[in-house]
C-alpha cells in the first residue's frame, strides 16, 4: 500500500459524509468537505458546481445532515 493509500484511508475514516457515488465524493472531498458541519455552511447551490456532483448525491447529503440536525446554508 502506498502512502497516498495510507492518507486516504484515514482521510475516509474521520469523514462523516454519507455513502455517495465516487465522483461526488471526489468532487467533495477534492474541495475540502470531509465533514458534514462543513457543508451547513454553504448552499446547495454551490455544491451542485463541483464537478461530480449530481441532483441524486443531494438526498443522501440532506438525510444525513438532518440526522445531525444541521441543513445546507440558506441560498439567501
Amino acid at each position: 500500500m502506498s502512502t497516498n493509500d495510507t492518507r486516504t484511508n484515514q482521510e475516509d475514516e474521520q469523514s462523516d459524509l454519507p455513502k455517495l457515488s465516487n465522483p461526488a465524493l471526489r468532487a467533495l472531498t477534492g474541495a475540502g468537505y470531509h465533514k458534514l458541519e462543513q457543508l451547513s455552511n454553504t448552499t446547495e447551490k454551490e455544491i451542485m458546481k463541483l464537478h461530480g456532483m449530481g441532483p441524486k448525491s443531494l438526498d443522501p447529503l440532506r438525510r444525513a445532515l438532518a440526522e445531525k440536525g444541521l441543513t445546507f446554508a440558506d441560498e439567501s
